[in-house]
């Protein structure tokens, strides 16, 4: 009762190292904080967008120990420890990363909004090496919704990422 009477009922900051981009941030958050909340209000980390908040649209979508997750989905406190990649963090030395490059090659967005989930999704696509095909590709990004249709656009920068154009 007494811990509702000082902080509203909010249960107390829990610690968590998490390494993001590279670099090491220790941080005390509420443990109901999202990763993705973490890595927007709490390190000002804003390619990964918050869309549906439920995990279906994919604008979340960062590298996490390089797998492909929806950060609004994970509790950050889950993540102590893990190393953390978003799409800020994905050009090396002032160059873009291939699919970066891929995307403005081939104007694989309009608003841009998913553009960061689409770009982490694919990095985690190519590094697990399971789609060969267009067919493929459409099929494992079909977590990461482009409402505006960017599609055949998005495949295209993929491909060019592995080396398929």
């Amino acid at each position: 009762m007494a811990q509702s009477q000082t902080n509203g009922g909010a249960p107390p900051p829990v610690s968590v190292n998490l390494t993001i981009n590279g670099r090491s941030h220790a941080l005390a958050l509420d443990p109901r904080t999202t990763l993705l909340d973490a890595l927007r209000e709490h390190l000002d980390l804003t390619g990964s967008k918050k869309g549906c908040d439920q995990g279906q649209c994919g604008a979340c979508t960062v590298l996490i120990d390089g797998r492909r997750v929806l950060s609004c989905l994970t509790l950050a406190v889950m993540k102590d420890g893990a190393s953390i990649t978003t799409v800020e963090g994905l050009a090396k030395d002032g160059r873009l990363h291939p699919l970066q490059q891929a995307f403005i090659d081939h104007d694989a967005f309009q608003c841009g909004y998913c553009t960061p989930g689409q770009i982490c999704s694919a990095a985690g696509l190519i590094a697990e090496g399971k789609a060969k095909t267009a067919d493929e590709i459409r099929e494992r990004m079909s977590g990461n919704i482009c409402r505006c249709g960017a599609y055949p656009n998005i495949v295209a920068a993929i491909q060019q990422a592995m080396g398929q154009s």
